[in-house]
């Protein structure tokens, strides 16, 4: 039964991941659910206060790391508010139009898209800011991947 249990556990980890291609699922509740699956089926007596400070800390700044890291990618060539939202918006639409790649196109569209309508920015100038946001999603993704790395590890850590 405890080898069920684990790949239960797994499995909400392994979609957490999974939430940093598609953002519309929720990756840091999997991550919690995994977590929290543990104490339910197993205990609770390795969480300690302390434990559900640090990992806390480590949500707030995967929820941080999403939107800091777009926002600096745009900003960093030139676009406004417009085309943070443009890109927000592209990169939860474009995987549901484009799939697979919708995921970098979306984000690239978006940004350009508001850019051009919304500031009436040259195309040639939105496109750099397209640009831009692909590369803060990128950053953004290889940053959650690494905090939720160190929330995993350190759940193992003080479950072992």
């Amino acid at each position: 039964m405890n080898i069920l249990f684990w790949i239960i556990i797994w499995i909400l980890f392994a979609v957490a991941f999974l939430g940093l291609i598609y953002p519309i699922i929720p990756s840091v509740l999997f991550l919690l659910g995994g977590i929290l699956m543990y104490g339910v089926l197993f205990t609770f007596k390795h969480f300690t206060w302390y434990f559900w400070l640090i990992e806390g800390l480590f949500v707030v700044l995967l929820f941080g790391a999403d939107y800091i890291a777009n926002m600096i990618g745009v900003k960093k060539y030139g676009g406004s508010k417009a085309g943070v939202w443009g890109s927000t918006i592209g990169l939860i639409a474009g995987p549901f139009i484009i799939p697979f790649f919708g995921i970098l196109i979306g984000p690239f569209i978006g940004a350009i898209a508001a850019e051009t309508l919304v500031n009436r920015r040259p195309f040639s100038e939105s496109v750099k800011i397209g640009i831009g946001s692909v590369i803060g999603f990128i950053s953004s993704v290889i940053t959650k991947t690494v905090i939720m790395a160190i929330m995993i590890l350190y759940f193992f850590y003080q479950t072992s």
